[in-house]
């Protein structure tokens, strides 16, 4: 394909693909695929979609047609492969276009690039790496010199203004607030809304040392003022006001520009530390919160053991906290946040009625606790009791000691606040391990109070069993645990699902303890298993019955051969909960794992599973089918573990194999699965599994070793091995497409040890259990190397010799020296090849390595 001719053709094919008119896209995208396999197409598309002039969407239809055409055609062993002069100027031109001002398309280049490094780097791309490196750099040097330089001077320039601005709009607002012009007041807000955006950006990139500008330090100062004047002004604004979601924004990034402020430029905060602090324990809300926890978790801010190496500017913020967090200011704010802000809200308490579900899930990971209150002043609370233990233990322990003994159902608001203290003292667990002696309070107070079965007890049953498991791997006695495992027993029976969902994470928190027992479980095994199965079926959403099925699988893990007595149930039911799972990959990929404990725990008995499991691997290994995207990594695991338990290989099991050319195809990062795998099949059916798809599976290997990384080669060369092990007749001729790349990679000398190892492991094994074969494939490597069949052997065995040290384990250099020395008869027309000079000198030591115990 003419590129200068071909370029007009193909764009304005391209923009006749992007039409809505089928009659116009139809003959376009035939058209296009025709000319995928046309030389000079590609570089045709990647020139069209890095000339920033030309439409996007006809830019972006280019880029996916070259995404298409990586997939496909750049592997060398692919049908129709892009030759490698093509390959070459496209990669060039890949990492030339570093400038481009789409952010869908830059996206996708970068996209484009990792496909073919994945492909291709290092060996025939080696100036990616350092042309991404120098990118990086110029582009770095870039921004922190002349454009952050023109920066600083644009905001020092500016800032005085947009102070100004900003004054003037917050006035405007704050006056015209009682007016009751809401078109008026809105507009107001939206401008003060929109200066306080700007000013945010400046104060946090426009100034090396903010705290040595005034106007900056002026600002931060403001806005604490400001906070409390829109604060007092939301009281006033209901909730129906059109004002009020733009009050809100902004009162929140008023504590936006404190928390970044912080994060970005800690040590100019440091005059700001004390008016955050007496703020923000006024002013309890979520980023109140975060200020308090940000400043006293904040590195910057702790000196260093020896005070002499720490930084002035530490040690002054150092010293504004430790004025500020007095021990009756540490007091005030452990007990207001576990008597107000733990308790549970009349909010909290009506949705446990009404989707008790929902109360349970938790969103956790990540930053999730910045944006909810409760979470956030449980973090806090963490934290604090973290940095002040000594002061805040005999505080926690004295609001404990208040309440022993049982509470009165009737009073509400006294079963809140125990369970508030006792939320804390799961929180605090660790720091108070050594003050708290759990045991005897799980005896003398805990116990009793889980056997408290009146209805308005059940949040102090619910917080006393979780309670219990954030214990248990800190400080709780194996003597115990019977007594623990009898009340899960009954709480998993409780009334209140809430109850039985929490019973069930700390049962799952007990059996995966380190201290774990199995013998201690077994007696109340039967009834557990029983309970969670019927609390599965119970659980209507996604997110429980995935935390349910996780403890079921816990268990099962933890007890193994132990819970085959009491799954029937359970199997009966995974097929129905499959299919109403089928929108809910999620779910199934807990199903997955259950299975995967299950099958383990039932060993050679899961085989009467195959009727559900196999279909289930089946979908999950189908890189045709859109589940795998969600299910490959489990499903693989599953097929797993099903064959190293399966006693023999059946006809269905062995039809899903035809799910693995695909998945070595993809080459990702499951690739040591799908050999475990393969190599499963090998050791249960040999013969069977060979005679089907050994020619498919040789085609695979061969054009992976070439693409594939050394530990990677390893891996195939592991399976090859295992099949000449296993079936040395057949072996040999299943993969016969490999061994010449073998031979040929011998003669050459990989230069890395490991591999090579492999390398000669498995050619010493055609050679010394297919003699015959070794010959034959002797007399083609000698037409292939234009050598006499004598001059090539003698090559190899000198390259073989001279790679001996190469060959750690004592079994494989055992095979080595014994396929070295069976070419040494006495009428052998070899044996000159061992009286060369470098062979002969390592003869002892190929003699010694054959009587070496292995």
């Amino acid at each position: 394909m003419d590129l200068n001719s071909a370029s007009s053709v193909v764009l304005q094919v391209l923009t006749q693909a992007t039409s809505q008119d089928t009659a116009v896209l139809k003959p376009a995208e035939e058209r296009l695929k025709r000319w995928e396999t046309q030389p000079g197409f590609y570089s045709v598309l990647l020139n069209i979609f890095t000339n920033h002039t030309l439409d996007i969407n006809v830019r972006w239809l280019a880029v996916f047609y070259f995404k298409h055409g990586i997939d496909r055609y750049w592997r060398r062993v692919a049908p129709h492969a892009l030759s490698e002069e093509e390959k070459s100027t496209l990669g060039a031109g890949l990492i030339t276009n570093f400038n481009e001002p789409i952010n869908q398309i830059a996206t996708q280049i970068a996209v484009l690039i990792a496909k073919v490094a994945w492909l291709d780097c290092p060996r025939q791309w080696p100036e990616l790496i350092p042309t991404l490196v120098e990118s990086v750099k110029t582009l770095a040097s870039k921004r922190l010199a002349a454009d952050r330089k023109l920066f600083y001077d644009l905001a020092s320039g500016m800032y005085n203004f947009a102070c100004s601005l900003w004054n003037h709009h917050t006035d405007t607002f704050l006056q015209q607030v009682s007016s009751g012009n809401e078109a008026a007041v809105l507009s107001s807000l939206e401008r003060t809304l929109l200066s306080l955006k700007v000013l945010r950006k400046l104060t946090l990139n426009g100034f090396v040392e903010p705290h040595k500008n005034m106007e900056v330090m002026g600002f931060l100062h403001g806005i604490f003022e400001r906070l409390k004047q829109f604060l007092e002004c939301s009281t006033s604004i209901g909730t129906d006001n059109v004002c009020r979601d733009r009050l809100e924004k902004t009162i929140i990034l008023f504590t936006k520009v404190l928390l970044d402020f912080l994060d970005q430029h800690p040590i100019s905060f440091t005059p700001l530390i004390q008016r955050s602090l007496e703020f923000s324990v006024s002013y309890v809300f979520t980023e109140c919160v975060n200020l308090i926890k940000m400043i006293v978790k904040n590195y910057a801010y702790k000196p260093s053991k020896n005070f002499e190496d720490s930084s002035p500017e530490t040690l002054e913020a150092h010293k504004i906290k430790m004025a500020f967090f007095t021990y009756p200011t540490l007091t005030e704010i452990c007990r207001r946040l576990v008597s107000h802000c733990f308790l549970l809200t009349e909010e909290e308490l009506t949705m446990w009625e009404e989707d008790p579900e929902g109360f349970t899930v938790e969103e956790t990971g990540g930053d999730s606790w910045k944006y909810s209150l409760r979470p956030c002043t449980e973090v806090l609370f963490i934290d604090i009791f973290h940095e002040y233990n000594q002061t805040l233990s005999p505080v926690l322990i004295e609001m404990m000691q208040t309440l022993q003994g049982p509470t009165n159902v009737e009073d509400m608001n006294a079963l809140l606040i125990k369970d508030a203290v006792y939320n804390a003292v799961g929180l605090a667990a660790f720091e108070l391990s050594d003050s708290v002696d759990f045991d005897q309070w799980f005896k003398t107070q805990l116990l009793p109070e889980l056997q408290v079965s009146h209805n308005r007890y059940k949040p102090l049953r619910r917080r006393v069993i979780g309670l219990i498991g954030q214990w248990i791997s800190v400080k709780f006695k194996s003597d115990l645990r019977p007594r623990l495992y009898e009340a899960i027993c009954n709480l998993l029976q409780d009334q209140d699902l809430v109850v039985r969902i929490e019973t069930a994470t700390t049962l799952k928190l007990t059996v995966d303890d380190f201290e774990f027992r199995t013998d201690q479980l077994l007696p109340y095994l039967e009834t557990m298993f029983a309970l969670l199965f019927q609390l599965l079926q119970q659980v209507t959403e996604c997110d429980t019955k995935m935390h349910v099925l996780h403890v079921l699988s816990c268990v099962i893990e933890r007890v193994n051969v132990q819970i085959r007595p009491y799954v029937g149930c359970l199997v009966q039911y995974f097929p129905l909960l499959w299919k109403q799972s089928e929108e809910h990959n999620m779910l199934r990929c807990a199903i997955l794992t259950t299975h995967i404990h299950l099958v383990q725990g039932l060993g050679a008995d899961s085989k009467n599973l195959y009727p559900f499991l196999l279909p289930v691997i089946q979908l999950s290994t189908n890189v045709s089918r859109p589940p795998h995207v969600y299910l490959l990594e489990d499903g693989l695991e599953l097929w797993l573990v099903t064959l190293e338990n399966s006693p023999c290989v059946t006809p269905e099991l062995l039809r899903i194999f035809q799910n693995m050319s695909p998945l070595l195809e993809l080459s990702s990062e499951n690739l040591r699965t799908c050999f475990k795998i393969i190599n499963g099949y090998i050791f249960l059916s040999s013969t069977e599994f060979l005679q089907t798809y050994a020619a498919g599976l040789c085609q695979s290997f061969y054009e992976l070793l070439p693409e594939i990384t050394t530990e990677g080669q390893v891996q195939v060369l592991k399976v090859v091995e295992n099949t000449l092990k296993v079936n040395p007749v057949l072996g040999p001729q299943m993969f016969q497409q490999i061994l010449p790349y073998v031979f040929r990679v011998v003669i050459e000398g990989e230069r890395y040890p490991v591999v090579m190892s492999i390398y000669l492991a498995v050619m010493g094994r055609v050679l010394l259990q297919n003699a015959s074969f070794f010959s034959s494939l002797l007399n083609e490597m000698g037409h292939e190397f234009n050598q006499e069949m004598d001059q090539l052997l003698g090559n190899v065995i000198e390259m073989w010799v001279d790679r001996m040290d190469n060959i750690t384990q004592p079994e494989r250099k055992k095979l080595s020296a014994l396929a070295l020395l069976s070419l040494l008869p006495s009428d052998n027309k070899f044996n000159f090849i061992f009286m060369r000079g470098p062979v002969f000198t390592r003869g002892a030591f190929i003699e010694s390595s054959c009587i070496a115990p292995c």
